[in-house]
């Protein structure tokens, strides 16, 4: 599997390669009402609205201001487009299947994950972007997109 490794608050974590579309430069997010707790709200991208998930608030990490260091990963998730705030993208990297772990072993009460590598760097906690969202939240995420046309508030 090839992953993108990024990271927050000093963790790595990687995403499947595939999903990825493109790695952008940090943009303000403006606040989407309705959405669930985990979603900061939501950006353009040329025309087209991508929900940008927290990624630092469902693994428990420090909030912090959008700094113009930062990068967004703009992916596919569920159908959907969707975007994260990283504190810096690594590159990609190729995991071994047979190294791969079940994450509730390693990382236990996270189900965001779908796999846990180890490499001399320490641990790569890799992240289902199809199971960020509980399915009350994607519920509630559908809602809050669809009660404003798509447009976001402000």
């Amino acid at each position: 599997m090839e992953v993108l490794v990024f990271e927050i608050g000093g963790q790595r974590y990687g995403v499947e390669a595939g999903l990825v579309r493109e790695v952008l430069a940090a943009v303000c997010v403006t606040a989407l009402p309705r959405a669930p707790d985990v979603v900061e709200g939501v950006i353009d991208v040329r025309g087209r609205l991508a929900a940008v998930f927290d990624l630092r608030k469902r693994f428990r990490h420090a909030a912090r201001v959008l700094h113009p260091a930062e990068r967004m990963v703009l992916a596919e998730s569920g159908g959907r487009l969707v975007a994260f705030r990283c504190d810096q993208v690594d590159g990609l990297t190729k995991v071994d299947d047979a190294t791969l772990e079940d994450p509730r072993g390693a990382v236990p009460g996270v189900g965001q994950l779908c796999g846990v590598a180890r490499s001399v760097d320490g641990l790569l906690l890799i992240h289902d972007l199809t199971a960020f969202l509980s399915e009350a939240e994607a519920v509630e995420l559908d809602s809050a997109m669809e009660g404003d046309g798509g447009r976001p508030a402000g």
